[in-house]
């Protein structure tokens, strides 16, 4: 089993089956995997969805700062993400940063929900 760190970002008041949808369909052919723990920016730690995931697998979820998340040089920067939240990534750095990772195992994947919402994902090797 392949154990890793879940960087995760959304939309503000994104369902929780959304994220749920964005993970399945991002991890989906990639084998068993076993989630560590999830991360995000520090503007995400109220998110009911991010929550509420982090509480269905039962692992802890960490939070980063903008400026924490910016100095983490990802593959696929974002300047929508930026302007909106202050660092060019959410999902990617923080995989990286709560995984010890220097690299990504799974790079960003943009979701949108039937809510209309959009979550992204991205996945680092646990090595901490």
């Amino acid at each position: 089993m392949i154990e890793v760190a879940l960087g995760i970002g959304c939309d503000r008041g994104a369902a929780p089956a959304t994220l749920k949808a964005a993970l399945d369909q991002a991890t989906a052919g990639l084998g068993p995997l076993q989630i560590c723990c999830i991360a995000s920016i520090d503007r995400k730690g109220d998110e009911p969805a991010i929550l509420a995931l982090a509480d269905a697998l039962r692992v802890p979820f960490r939070l980063f700062t903008a400026e924490a998340l910016s100095g983490v040089s990802v593959p696929n920067p974002s300047r929508t993400v930026q302007r909106i939240m202050g660092t060019p990534s959410v999902s990617e750095a923080a995989a990286l940063l709560a995984s010890g990772a220097s690299a990504l195992l799974l790079p960003k994947y943009r979701y949108r929900g039937a809510d209309g919402k959009h979550a992204t994902v991205a996945l680092a090797l646990w090595i901490r």
